[in-house]
């Protein structure tokens, strides 16, 4: 069992002195998609790449840290984390073009990166548009949808270690993979560049729309959710993690005020008084019942952080 949040009294004290915005005990479930989880000992939001790189140099190491993107893939535990959490906003979300190149503050919208590349006239990134998170946590996870990923489209990528350096790292070094990568340990992604390919408007317009009409008809858009709940299973004959959990009866299935979707059973809701717990638990009973049916160990997709209680 995890242990409980460790509350320092005097965590913010120990901390440098920083230029963008710091704060104790900080509620983090307004932040999440979820609508759910305890709070930051400390929030830290950080005037710009200068203001992080100089806090983390500065911050003692024993002090952890964590980054918080969009949260549409987080679940944050009810007892809240413990530590400096980091939210990166702001000058963080600026997107800028380039002939083919388009280069995105970590903190940009998915979404908000596809429309900028169809105002362009850059193709091959409409499918972040079906992507709810941030282009730190898309690099991150090598995030993908209908088709497309990351490393399709990234040729670098820059971050800041936790000695508060400041590096770019190549397509062929960031060791993308399915729904993870190569990122040394603490490293913080802060702006990546794209790759698209230059083509009309209208037609990238009509695959952005395809892409949303998808999206919007299978998966609960408009619900508190995460997004996919469980990877899908490995080799080419498996059935998706889906399939898997309707197969095991639990589409619709309900524990407390959580609740695996009607729609898209491998995305788990807060239907209006979920705590964090419900859904982690519900997720694991999901894990159970399909373990039990099918003999396949579902691995949770959505990142689940923090202490119980």
């Amino acid at each position: 069992m995890m242990a409980a949040r460790r509350i320092e009294p005097d965590l913010i004290d120990r901390l440098p002195a920083v230029r963008g915005r710091i704060k104790a005990d900080a509620p983090l479930a307004q932040f999440t998609w979820f609508r759910v989880g305890g709070p930051a000992e400390v929030l830290f939001r950080p005037a710009d790449v200068a203001d992080l790189a100089a806090f983390l140099a500065d911050c003692p190491a024993d002090i952890p840290v964590t980054v918080l993107g969009a949260a549409s893939n987080l679940l944050i535990r009810d007892g809240g984390i413990s530590g400096v959490v980091i939210r990166l906003g702001g000058a963080f979300g600026r997107v800028g073009i380039q002939d083919a190149r388009l280069t995105a503050g970590a903190g940009a919208l998915d979404v908000t990166v596809a429309e900028e590349a169809l105002a362009a006239g850059l193709g091959g990134l409409e499918f972040l548009s079906g992507i709810p998170g941030t282009i730190g946590g898309a690099v991150r996870m090598n995030a993908g949808a209908y088709g497309r990923e990351i490393v399709d489209v990234i040729e670098s990528a820059a971050v800041v270690t936790r000695s508060g350096a400041l590096t770019r790292i190549g397509r062929d070094r960031l060791g993308l993979r399915y729904r993870g990568s190569a990122l040394p340990e603490g490293a913080i992604v802060v702006e990546a560049t794209l790759l698209g390919e230059p083509d009309s408007s209208d037609r990238i317009e009509v695959r952005m729309a395809e892409v949303r009409a998808r999206r919007g008809a299978t998966q609960p858009v408009r619900a508190r959710t995460g997004g996919s709940t469980f990877a899908n299973p490995g080799g080419p004959d498996a059935l998706k993690a889906w399939e898997l959990i309707d197969r095991a009866g639990c589409r619709g299935l309900r524990l407390g005020g959580a609740q695996v979707s009607e729609l898209h059973c491998n995305f788990l809701i807060n239907t209006g008084d979920a705590t964090a717990s419900d859904l982690e638990a519900l997720g694991e009973e999901v894990r159970r019942r399909v373990r039990d049916s099918a003999g396949v160990d579902l691995a949770w997709e959505i990142m689940r952080i923090g202490s119980p209680s």
